[in-house]
Parts: C-alpha cells; structure tokens; sequence
C-alpha cells in the first residue's frame, strides 16, 4: 500500500467518499495493488498506510453509531466543534480500535460530520482495517510532533476542542495549544466517562461471557493446582484456557492482554501483586485472579482459596469477608448511593475487628479498561462517591481485608463478582462458587 502525504483538502474530500474512492484521492491509482512506497528523500508527515479489509467488529454498527449520536449530541450541548481523544479506553470505546503506545501518542478526532483515527507508522494498515467506522490518518517518525499535524489536520477550523483532561499531561496539553493556538479547550474525559457508566445491551452481552470465560480460568486454576507448584505455572493455565475460549467466541477479536494473578501465602497481601515463582505449599491462602480481555473489555474472577486444609483463624476471617461480600450483593440495585453501600458494609467489618483491616474500595465498574487504562472513577463503591447507581450499570462486589504477616489467620481475602443492575436490583452473572464450602482444594 501507499505510504503517501496528503493536505487537509484532500482528507476533506476522503471523509466524504468511500474507501476505495479515499484511496483513489489521496494516492491518484486506480488500485491498492499498483501502489507502491514512497522513496525515502519525500519523508512525508503524514501518510496514507491503508490496506487489507475492514475487519468484523465486536460490536455492530448500529451500536457504533448509537455511541456517536450520544457523544455529538453530549458535543452540542457543551458547545463542542470537535473532540480529540488520547486514551486507550475512549479510542477504543468509540472506533474498536485499542492501540500500543509503545511511546508513541495514539488519538481520535472526532467532529460534527466526521471521525478519524490517528496512529503511528509502526502500526502501518491494522490501525483502519480495526477501527471499521473510522477513517485513518497515519504519521511518520521523521519529523517530532507529527502527531500534533495531524491533530491539526483533522480538527481544521474548528475552534472549541474537547481534550480528556485525565489523560492529557501538561506536556501534551502545551503541544495541543501550539498545534491549534486559536482554539479554546475543555474536558470531554469526565462526561464521557458519565456516559461510559450505563452499558448497552450489546456491552452487557460482552461482559456475560467475560464473566463466563473468566470461570473457566478459575476452574483451570484449581486443575493446575498442587503442592510444590508454582505460581506462573497455575497462571499459565488459567490464561490459555481463557486466551483459547476467547478465540473460540469471538474469532474477529485481536487476541491481547489477558493475564491472571495467581497469589500465594504472602503475596495474598495485596490485590494486584504481580505472580512470582513462588512454590504452593499445603495449608497456603492462595488468591484466584483471572481477567479475560474481549477487544479492550475487562470482566474478572477473584476468589480466596486454601490448598488442602485452612486454620481456624483463617476460617473465621475469610468467613467474615463472605459476610460483608454476600451483603454486599443484596445492597447493590437502582436508586442507591455508592457510598451508602461503602458505609453500611464497614458496619459489618467493624463487628468483627476487620474494619482497620481494609485497603481499598468494595466494588467499580466494568467495560472498556484494564489495570493500565479506563477505570470508570465515578462508579466505585467507596464512602467518597456519591454517584446513585441505575439500571444497566455493571458493578462488581468484591470486599478484601489482608491480616497483616504473623498474625492469626495472616494473608489477604478478597471475594469478586461480577452484577448487571436491574430495574428492582441486580443480576450477579458470576458463577464460580466462594467460600470455605467450596474453596479449600483438597489435592
């Protein structure tokens, strides 16, 4: 394919053509396979890299278009002439495409009339083929800041920008005024991430099997499981099998960023430790983490579990957790506080001598992010979020107390699943069992 500059008047021209007729203009062949690239004394800044065929979506145009049309109209009536997007989870959110920074500034621009991705030459034609319901403009290396050219580019005359002030550093933001010094900017990160919050039927159905697939990396978790074991080894098996289900239900997906944290003994302490080489010995608390990744969207599995046998002064913890946890399903439903739950779940930790015992927050959101990316910040379940819970909303429970080393019952606790909020409640569509029940693997 072409690797060919091109000005604003004929990126103009493009949006409003179809591809072949886009490529037609920008490159002046007849076709793709008369292409060739460009020698290097041109060194354009931005090139045309398309090629190949748009490749299936994981969500259908109708959903895709239903996002734009919310976003424009959210545009229109915060007085917005256009919006660029930097982060992984509203490039991702609003043309399926999730890029690789690597170093490199990824966006999306998106106008009145017209959306486009902008991506770097290392990426070459996948940036378009994935992002099916935009145009793509790709830069070169060859010049710093070409990045910012294309924003130019792209956002034109429009005067009052949306940046995502949460992921734009200041860096960034100086660069953005230097590229478009007339206009006049404001933060889109916050409003779409009010919009992000209330799932689509489509989003909920992708997060019905994440929660389906992430059992079965709990289930691989217990095959794998035995004395002398090591952790990265029971982690690998969890993430084939996901890896391996993901691609069975959703064969047009790109494949990526699925792990699992398989915790043991001390490393329970925290809940994102990463896995060591640590071996399982029997009467360990172990701590279940499986995190399948469907196109950008996170669903997760955690679990406490003992190997073989478990104490006394582990049992009563862990059951004080399941307490909180299984209270904390029956509060989660339409017309409720997050910080309400937060606080009447600490009533519970602090009958049992727990509550000095908590790290973090009793639940969050789900949908396009990962622990790199994307967190829905204004639906946590802590004491400081004040955002009243509504219908398709997708919320985890997932309390965990950690008993610090050396004293009775040490380790970390944490029960996690998954609820689709319902018009009188919720539906918890996590089905791997918790508890001391069901939980203490006897190898």
């Amino acid at each position: 394919m072409l690797a060919k500059a091109f000005s604003r008047r004929s990126l103009t021209k493009c949006f409003k053509k179809t591809n072949l007729e886009c490529i037609r203009t920008l490159t002046g062949l007849k076709t793709p396979s008369q292409c060739v690239i460009q020698t290097p004394k041109d060194m354009p800044n931005l090139i045309d890299c398309r090629q190949g065929e748009r490749t299936p979506g994981l969500f259908t145009s109708e959903e895709m278009d239903s996002r734009l049309s919310t976003l424009r109209n959210k545009m229109s009536e915060m007085g917005m002439d256009a919006v660029v997007f930097t982060s992984y989870h509203n490039i991702n959110y609003y043309s399926q495409f999730l890029y690789c920074y690597f170093g490199r500034p990824y966006g999306l621009v998106i106008t009145k009339d017209n959306i486009s991705t902008i991506s770097a030459g290392i990426d070459y034609g996948q940036p378009w083929r994935r992002g099916n319901n935009a145009e793509s403009v790709t830069y070169t290396d060859w010049e710093r800041d070409n990045f910012f050219k294309a924003v130019k580019e792209l956002v034109g005359n429009n005067q009052n920008v949306g940046l995502e002030y949460d992921h734009c550093h200041l860096q960034y933001f100086e660069k953005f005024q230097k590229a478009l010094p007339e206009a006049k900017f404001a933060d889109i990160g916050l409003p779409t991430m009010k919009l992000r919050m209330v799932k689509s039927p489509e989003e909920i159905a992708v997060i019905r099997n994440g929660a389906r697939i992430a059992d079965l990396g709990g289930y691989a978790v217990r095959e794998a499981l035995e004395e002398e074991v090591p952790e990265h080894e029971v982690a690998l098996h969890s993430t084939r099998t996901m890896i391996r289900e993901i691609a069975n239900t959703y064969p047009q997906t790109d494949i990526m960023d699925t792990w699992t944290w398989f915790q043991s003994g001390i490393n329970t302490d925290g809940a994102h430790n990463p896995v060591t080489t640590r071996k399982v010995n029997s009467g360990d608390i172990l701590s279940l983490n499986c995190f399948p990744m469907i196109q950008g969207y996170y669903t997760a599995l955690e679990r406490t579990l003992f190997l073989n046998h478990a104490s006394d002064a582990h049992i009563k913890v862990w059951e004080a957790n399941v307490e909180v946890h299984e209270r904390g399903l029956e509060l989660i439903k339409p017309g409720v506080k997050c910080s309400e739950i937060a606080h009447e779940l600490n009533e519970i930790f602090k009958k049992h001598d727990l509550l000095k015992y908590r790290t973090f927050g009793y639940g969050h959101s789900f949908g396009s992010l990962c622990h790199y990316y994307g967190r829905e910040a204004g639906l946590e379940l802590r004491e400081d979020i004040e955002t009243v819970i509504e219908p398709n909303m997708v919320i985890s429970m997932e309390p965990m107390v950690t008993i610090p080393e050396g004293l009775p019952g040490a380790g970390g606790y944490r029960e996690h699943d998954i609820t689709v909020v319902t018009e009188d409640g919720n539906e918890n569509i996590t089905k791997y069992p918790y508890g001391p029940e069901h939980n203490i693997i006897r190898k």
